[in-house]
């Protein structure tokens, strides 16, 4: 499942790109898209069969303080975060593949201290969909989220390692029906098999009801929401925000939450200012809500 999820994103990235440069702008993290620019694509796309339509947009976040002799008290710090949102998406008049894969690390130091991680995560999506010309399209979606490289838990006095490349890895397949009708919001559900993998860290995959041995795989049924909004607040503001839940069939009382969000003010072609917002909540990673929030303001360079 692993190979087949990453396949068809590294496929789709591969494949010619036949759009003209004014249909890459697209709306992430790091870029603000004007309205009569995100209309475009979809102006393309009722003039030609098929189109193809790639974006790529890279970021680059740091923030650094440093002192000598400075009597009123300080440490020096540096802190930095690269991101890239990758994007490529292929529409014909009854078909539409989504493809999308975000990675993000980063680091800090304060002080004499070592480095550590402060951002680590690898996330792939592909949606397929038909129009039917129904008011909902049938889809099927794999979804792939797992950490760049090792991530640690820093909450005591010595760093513990709990986590690693797909040491958990979580792979997901849904198929069901989504909304697209609006250009400003998305929803899909549907049903899904979830497979978690580990190597090391068997705490995420381990079935307690198996004591006599410790599973490095766990397969998981249930269903799958996802949805996703952008709303333009201000002619330089947008705020992105997409919300997945899961539950398995076994316990319908328990959801899994991932909620994103953005506000992302534009300064100019190179700079922006980020407010990141995220929401986890998962029971078999903790039994309490994870979040975590930054404020960036850094240089972002859109590639196509």
């Amino acid at each position: 499942m692993i190979k087949y999820g990453i396949a068809i994103f590294l496929l789709a990235l591969s494949s010619q790109v036949t759009a003209q440069p004014a249909l890459s702008k697209t709306v992430d993290s790091t870029i603000i898209n004007y309205p009569e620019e995100s209309l475009k694509a979809d102006t393309v796309k009722n003039d030609s069969m098929e189109v193809w339509i790639p974006t790529m947009v890279t970021g680059l976040n740091v923030s650094q303080i440093a002192f000598s002799n400075w009597t009123q008290g300080g440490s020096n710090a540096l802190t930095w975060t690269v991101t890239a949102n990758v994007g490529m998406d292929y529409k014909t008049d009854s078909w539409t593949l989504r493809n999308r894969g975000r990675a993000a690390y980063g680091r800090t130091k304060l002080g004499g201290q070592g480095y550590i991680t402060n951002d680590n995560e690898l996330f792939l999506e592909n949606v397929l969909s038909y129009n039917f010309g129904w008011p909902t399209d049938p889809f099927f979606s794999n979804t792939v989220i797992t950490t760049i490289t090792r991530g640690y838990n820093y909450s005591g006095t010595t760093p513990v390692l709990i986590a690693d490349f797909f040491d958990p890895g979580y792979v997901t397949q849904s198929i069901g029906f989504s909304y697209t009708k609006l250009k400003f919001f998305s929803a899909r559900l549907g049903l899904a098999t979830q497979e978690v993998f580990a190597n090391k860290y068997r705490q995420y995959t381990d079935d307690p009801a198996t004591t006599a041995k410790v599973e490095a795989f766990r397969l998981e049924t249930g269903l799958e929401s996802v949805s996703r909004a952008k709303l333009q607040v201000a002619d330089n503001i947008l705020l992105t925000t997409g919300l997945r839940l899961f539950t398995r069939f076994e316990s319908l009382d328990v959801w899994d939450v991932r909620w994103d969000n953005v506000i992302a003010a534009k300064v100019n072609s190179f700079v922006n200012v980020n407010f990141n917002y995220q929401l986890v909540y998962q029971k078999d990673q903790s039994l309490r809500t994870q979040m975590k929030e930054g404020l960036q303001l850094g240089l972002t360079y859109t590639i196509f």
